[in-house]
């Protein structure tokens, strides 16, 4: 780990190409020569190989380009991934993997930014910063550093050019969704996508979200979430505690450190039933590379794990809370009727389309109809495997669209029920979740100034 005043000073040579590169960025050139190479490998592929294999060629082929765009792009993919009635499988497979790792950018690049947002130079702000991240994504990197006062820290940097490209990368993005969907059908899409990026790119409304959660799981004794240090942060930086710690995607270290995996589960899977179906606030991306166990000697006994990662948080509205509830309670009652109206209301039926979503329905109803155990009973694998149906029902049914908070929703159960498979497969996260969500069904109003009322049913 390197202090910041031995960080050698930006090269004026190297600040010129940088802003070379950013700005070719902000004008749309670097977009435009890689969706260009995009499409002439399609053109290419067309032609080549097996007829078969030509769609999930192509869809790992525009997956890397998205990746190699980062920003919106990488978020488009991403965005892209949850729509399940929409967008084909073979494609939502290759956009999934936009959440991994990155190649991290260059750190004079990061310095630079840090100093401009906090008006600082680095070497006043911490007392050391590695300059090789932690991990890079699709819209930042994180470096570790520490305070002044030598408090541990993570430092979350925004890639500096998208503040500037953001224009010119959602004009390619509208041309590619009007293409792909017609004017009309893209701009709802794009609408709600653009209101997404603006949020997840003010780190402002991430330390906010940050803050509420933690403030919301205050009293769950086995969880933290890092406290944003306010100083240190701005619209594209953002510094919060860093604590050590285990991921969950290391199994195998957990063992060798004696902690229960099964416990780690517990945690992980109650504290989601809360911010779910309590909170009404929760932190959408459950994968291994935001959740860890402190590594702490009292790991053995009752283990903690650490939140971070609040850039995809979903607040759900009261009135989709209200349906969701409604539509809950239809399928438990095998409601088909009732259930099909909360649809119409929500407007995910196109006009003359509810003959065809009746028919898909009813068969989905059929099939939990043949689960002996009835929709609360379910384990983990059969719920993976009826939300394998649920996808297949909405890609196939024309003229079926969810919301996309509906979809993120239920995204992140299904994130979490494969990590609870992954992580301790003997554990029934089902039985875990239930009492949040039978106090959740026992609502029968929603105050829409406040959203779901807050709950602590006792673990069960």
């Amino acid at each position: 780990m390197l202090a910041p005043q031995n960080v050698p000073s930006l090269p004026t040579w190297r600040r010129l190409a940088a802003r070379t590169r950013f700005g070719l960025r902000a004008l749309g050139v670097t977009q435009a020569a890689a969706l260009a190479g995009c499409a002439l490998a399609w053109l290419a592929i067309r032609f080549t190989g097996p007829p078969a294999s030509r769609g999930a060629r192509f869809a790992a082929r525009l997956g890397r380009t998205l990746g190699r765009l980062r920003g919106p792009f990488a978020k488009l993919g991403q965005f892209a991934s949850l729509r399940v009635d929409l967008v084909a499988p073979e494609l939502r497979e290759a956009l999934v993997t936009l959440r991994d790792r990155v190649p991290p950018i260059p750190f004079r690049w990061v310095r630079e930014l840090i100093e401009a947002e906090l008006d600082a130079p680095l070497a006043s702000l911490f007392s050391e910063i590695d300059p090789t991240p932690l991990g890079a994504a699709s819209i930042a990197q994180v470096h570790a550093a520490r305070l002044q006062d030598g408090r541990p820290v993570a430092v979350k940097v925004q890639y500096p050019w998208l503040a500037g490209s953001r224009a010119a990368d959602l004009a390619w993005i509208r041309l590619g969704l009007r293409a792909g969907l017609g004017r009309e059908a893209s701009g709802p899409w794009l609408a709600e996508f653009a209101q997404g990026l603006a949020e997840e790119l003010d780190f402002r409304h991430e330390a906010r979200v940050a803050g509420e959660i933690g403030a919301n799981l205050a009293g769950e004794a086995q969880v933290v979430v890092p406290r944003v240090i306010a100083s240190h942060s701005a619209g594209r930086v953002l510094t919060m505690e860093r604590w050590p710690a285990l991921t969950l995607g290391d199994p195998a270290a957990l063992e060798r450190r004696g902690i229960s995996r099964a416990q780690v589960l517990e945690v992980v899977v109650r504290a989601y039933a809360r911010q779910i179906f309590s909170d009404g606030l929760f932190h959408a991306d459950p994968h291994p590379g935001n959740l860890f166990v402190i590594d702490e000697p009292e790991a053995r006994l009752r283990p903690r794990v650490l939140f971070v990662d609040f850039g995809l948080s979903k607040r759900l509205a009261p009135e989709l809370a209200r349906e969701l509830r409604l539509g809950m309670l239809a399928l438990l009652a095998g409601d088909l009727d009732g259930f099909v109206a909360g649809m119409q209301r929500l407007g995910t039926i196109a006009p003359g389309a509810e003959p065809r979503v009746r028919a898909a329905v009813a068969s989905m109803f059929a099939r939990l109809r043949g689960e002996a155990a009835g929709p609360l009973g379910l384990g983990a694998d059969r719920i993976l495997a009826l939300k394998d149906d649920a996808k297949r029902l909405l890609y196939d049914t024309p003229g079926l669209a969810l919301p996309t908070d509906l979809l993120l929703y239920a995204k992140t159960l299904s994130y979490l029920f494969a990590l609870a498979r992954e992580l301790a497969p003997e554990v029934d996260p089902m039985r875990l979740t239930v009492p949040w969500l039978l106090r959740f069904l026992a609502q029968r109003d929603v105050d829409p100034t406040t959203g779901p009322a807050a709950a602590n049913p006792a673990s069960g």
